[in-house]
């Protein structure tokens, strides 16, 4: 045993998804580099397709091999070569964590002892090395937990609203609104003065957004669903939506509502519609299948894909390093999360376990603490 055990997952040729703890040398920083001892590891929703892929997770066993355990789980044969580009490869997952730099390069003395945040896309093991630029350090009374969730979804947060300012919208749309992610968007959204419509499926998460102040809250199944958007966007303005469901016609509902919304108060005839652009960013893959897109908002629309690091190499290592700073100082309040539940490395590849995080369902948000294991 090296003392550094990580998890990853393998997908197969012969149709297996395998996850294994595998034992590591405890690696050694160069100059610019760091060694951080990993204490929490969040299990967001884009670690999903690397930990597991297509993998039917419910059928998935616990296999002995020799004082090891994996986790093996068949993957159908359509789903197969949609996954060929990493056969049997053994990749490491774990996008983002926290923990305590334990040792430092000449260059990165300065972060030695401190807690800091990271993101590697290895983070599910016990001692990460990284470039000691990718690491957050955090305030003394931050504790590892709350440190854990600093990248994905709180830059995330600002990526949404930057992207608002930066293509000229007043207001914006967000499914799925009463996530880890949505709760974030809001307080952003509350704070800057920025009209934000959420879009929700139940009651409870609706109670959720307006605890926290939202104004404008639907739920997309009232059957008076369209005609609510259609009203929320014409008393806002909203012309850009993040939709986090990636599948159907939920896009196709955004654009239309805009339309609707953009003509009420339109004279004259347009035969190409408003010439207001409309945008739809999906950033998500909570449904599977395609994206069903109509004809009915005329020719200024977009719809494309969002994600955070293509967002985060535009705007510059300087406005980065402004944004992470906000998130530092408002760890515990504007970019707080909610922990469900803490597994070790062994926890985290146990069926039952990954029965309870991979639904993804409101509001909860797993930790992965690698030091359990030791």
């Amino acid at each position: 045993m090296s003392g550094n055990r990580q998890i990853v997952s393998t997908a197969t040729a012969d149709g297996e998804l395998i996850l294994s703890i595998i034992d590591n040398d405890m690696p050694t920083p160069n100059d610019d580099e760091v060694v951080v001892e990993m204490e929490a590891a969040p299990i967001n929703p884009s670690d999903m397709f690397p930990l597991l892929g297509f993998a039917d997770y419910s059928k998935g066993k616990l296999v002995t091999d020799g004082n090891e355990q994996k986790m093996v789980a068949p993957v159908s044969p359509q789903f197969v070569d949609a996954m060929r580009a990493r056969l049997d490869q053994t990749l490491p997952v774990g996008n983002e964590g926290s923990g305590r730099v334990i040792a430092a390069g000449a260059n990165a003395k300065h972060l030695e002892g401190k807690l800091v945040s990271l993101v590697t896309g290895q983070c599910y093991q016990q001692f990460v090395k990284a470039p000691a630029f990718m690491c957050l350090p955090h305030k003394d009374d931050t504790s590892a937990e709350e440190a854990a969730s600093s990248y994905v979804n709180p830059l995330t947060a600002l990526g949404f609203v930057e992207t608002l300012k930066a293509e000229g919208h007043k207001a914006m749309v967000h499914t799925a609104a009463a996530s880890n992610l949505g709760q974030m968007v809001l307080k952003l959204c509350l704070q800057e003065g920025i009209d934000l419509i959420c879009v929700i499926r139940s009651d409870e998460q609706a109670k959720i957004l307006k605890d926290l102040g939202a104004k404008y809250v639907i739920n997309s199944n009232d059957d008076d669903f369209k005609d609510q958007l259609v009203d929320a966007m014409a008393e806002t303005g909203a012309t850009l939506a993040f939709d986090a469901i990636g599948a159907g016609d939920m896009a196709d509902t955004l654009l239309a509502s805009m339309e609707r919304a953009l003509s009420r108060n339109a004279s004259g005839l347009n035969t190409y519609g408003s010439d207001q652009h409309k945008q739809v960013y999906i950033y998500g893959r909570l449904a599977q299948g395609p994206v069903t897109l109509g004809q009915s908002y005329g020719m200024h629309w977009g719809v494309g894909g969002w994600l955070l690091t293509p967002f985060l190499q535009k705007i510059g290592m300087e406005k980065m390093g402004e944004l992470q700073a906000r998130v530092a100082n408002e760890i515990k309040t504007t970019f707080s999360s909610n922990i469900t539940d803490t597994l070790s490395l062994s926890e985290a590849i146990d069926p039952a376990n990954i029965a309870r995080y991979m639904p993804k369902k409101t509001g909860e948000k797993y930790l992965i603490t690698p030091q359990k294991d030791q």
